[in-house]
């Protein structure tokens, strides 16, 4: 079957389900210019990842910041939302996709007009003090110090995306298990399914019967695993043929 044969076979299955939920993973957002953390391009070949180990940086939050201001408040300010983040937001705006669990940090699928988005690691979009637990929003101002320091305490601020060594946010692990249990089908975007605890959410799913449609360039941990249908190609490619598919139904 090619692979035209298989999106329609894929926007079949998305038509007739009474619940779809994606997962997205940092393939996705590679055509919007930002490059994975791991992998040929990744950012861990040139950036000691030690720079988000939570026990490091909060003894060395001068030695980290830097760099993470670099990397992810510099060099990714400027990515836009490309067609696989356009055509999700207007699948969940005709009500087909219900949810978007993914694993960036960038934000780009609320900047494409997707409204429900659990992000699984957090966001780089807010900073969150390590002693009073503060939030503050990102802005050039608050980055002008680094290390940024709390308005209210005047303690280190940290990204308020996971580190190594923490935890996943307790309502956005709850409710991404709570759509691997209530979806017919679970989209995967680009996801590799290598990193712990987020790969077990599709997982789930898979466990509860849903039926899991892969988009990727190449094979993943998922694919000869619990994946029902593998759409080989670029993110934003599928997912304009795909949209397409269902658009027309």
């Amino acid at each position: 079957m090619n692979i035209k044969d298989e999106i329609h076979r894929a926007a079949e299955i998305i038509a007739s389900a009474k619940h779809v939920t994606a997962f997205t993973g940092a393939g996705i957002s590679v055509e919007s210019g930002i490059p994975p953390f791991r992998g040929k391009q990744g950012i861990w070949n040139t950036v000691d990842p030690q720079i988000l180990d939570i026990t490091f940086f909060q003894q060395h939050p001068e030695v980290s910041w830097p760099l993470i201001k670099e990397i992810f408040f510099n060099r990714f300010r400027d990515a836009e939302p490309n067609t696989a983040h356009i055509a999700l937001a207007a699948l969940e705006q005709q009500g087909i996709i219900k949810a978007i669990i993914t694993q960036n940090i960038d934000g780009l699928h609320q900047r494409a007009g997707s409204k429900h988005v659990l992000e699984f690691h957090g966001n780089s979009h807010q900073l969150v003090c390590l002693q009073c637990r503060e939030t503050v929003c990102v802005t050039d101002k608050i980055l002008s110090n680094v290390p940024p320091r709390c308005p209210r305490c005047n303690a280190v601020l940290k990204p308020d995306f996971v580190f190594f060594g923490e935890s996943i946010p307790e309502l956005a692990a709850s409710r991404s298990y709570k759509e691997a249990k209530d979806a017919n089908v679970f989209l995967l975007v680009g996801t590799t399914g290598l990193i712990q605890p987020a790969s077990l959410v599709p997982m789930d799913a898979k466990s509860y019967g849903a039926t899991i449609i892969e988009i990727n360039t190449e094979h993943s941990s998922y694919t000869r695993s619990i994946t029902d249908i593998f759409l080989q190609g670029r993110s934003t490619e599928i997912m304009k043929e795909l949209h397409h598919e269902l658009s027309m139904k």
